[in-house]
């Protein structure tokens, strides 16, 4: 397995040795070896990038100070560690993992194997750590109380900037953190430990969450989606009445995107830089929603990169820091060996990310 990293590298975020950022993909690097199993999530900060392995290992590169790392037991080496999350007892197997600017939030199994912990770890100024208003900062994998309720596990959990939300096999939703613009539901405001959210009238299976909304999703076939939180960029007043039939849905900081099963890919909300669907695309097979971009691999094994490329996480090819209206190829299958394939993509806070994996 090979991770490839491209983009915004100012406090070392793509642990590729060294905090220059780059528009070509350079392989990461981990201390003191490799992951032994692939890579199934990529969770980006502010400054902060961590990769959650098939096995349950959470490694981290770029900026700890926030403690959104863990504990560091090394200087700040540009390069992937497995993260230290607790001076005790291991946290257990990582089954979830997000991160809003200054802070992670992670889902570990329990003993019967399911989603019932979850901690965090960084600085939460309003409340993005769950952990009550006396706790703003902890590098220490810090248990929420009391949640998720008895009998319940998580199933997803999503993050941006400054609010955080779980979704539970029984089809409840929670959040918590700057949650000012009702994007956990009213009423509107900073909330220190998980909230539920009140009055969906089906059961949510998947949640994403923009700068100031959050969007929730029912089972794939339902059609049931509710956008809640603030309507800039037309996100709640644009959002279609139902969703197509999915089979993956994410969200930037001004955007919600639904991968149909069809591989089209809707979208609504900012497109000042290029980050709606550009015209013309062919069918897509994964998606990874970055800040401000996107990264999608092709039913033909390219992966494409568009939106605000600033930082070189859309390639070298822009416009005025955009890639607008059409679509960079990142990394293509084609140019890769025959018994090597492109497994997985991420998307950070203007990064991105490609996983390869060899038969």
């Amino acid at each position: 397995m090979a991770v490839y990293a491209i983009g915004s590298n100012g406090s070392g975020q793509l642990g590729i040795s060294h905090k220059e950022d780059v528009s070509v993909p350079k392989p990461v690097l981990f201390h003191p070896e490799q992951p032994s199993s692939r890579i199934v999530k990529v969770a980006a900060g502010g400054n902060h990038t961590l990769l959650l392995t098939e096995s349950g290992s959470l490694y981290w590169s770029g900026d700890p100070a926030s403690g959104a790392c863990g504990l560091s037991p090394f200087p700040n080496v540009p390069v992937f560690l497995e993260a230290r999350l607790s001076k005790e007892e291991p946290v257990g197997e990582v089954a979830l993992v997000a991160a809003t600017w200054e802070a992670s939030v992670i889902v570990t199994k329990d003993e019967q194997g399911r989603r019932t912990k979850v901690f965090s770890l960084g600085i939460g100024q309003k409340g993005e750590l769950g952990l009550g208003e006396l706790i703003v900062r902890t590098p220490s994998a810090t248990r929420v109380k009391d949640f998720p309720p008895a009998g319940t596990e998580v199933v997803d959990l999503s993050a941006c900037m400054g609010h955080v939300v779980a979704v539970l096999d029984n089809g409840d939703v929670y959040g918590w953190g700057n949650c000012r613009k009702s994007q956990v539901g009213e009423p509107g405001a900073v909330i220190y430990s998980p909230r539920k959210f009140e009055g969906i009238d089906f059961k949510v299976v998947r949640a994403v969450c923009a700068k100031e909304s959050t969007c929730l999703f029912g089972e794939p076939e339902s059609g049931n989606l509710r956008v809640l939180g603030s309507d800039k960029w037309g996100l709640t007043s644009d959002a279609p009445l139902t969703a197509i039939p999915w089979k993956d849905v994410g969200a930037s900081w001004g955007n919600f995107y639904i991968l149909g099963i069809d591989g089209s890919l809707k979208a609504w909300g900012r497109d000042d830089h290029g980050q709606l669907p550009p015209p013309n695309l062919p069918p897509i097979d994964k998606i990874a929603i970055g800040s401000e971009h996107v990264v999608a691999i092709s039913s033909e094994g390219d992966v494409l990169s568009w939106g605000w490329g600033e930082h070189g996480n859309c390639g070298p090819r822009v416009e005025n820091n955009d890639v607008k209206g059409r679509w960079n190829v990142i990394a293509s299958s084609k140019h890769i060996p025959p018994e090597s394939k492109i497994d997985n993509i991420g998307a950070g806070c203007a990064t991105s990310w490609i996983s390869i994996t060899s038969s």
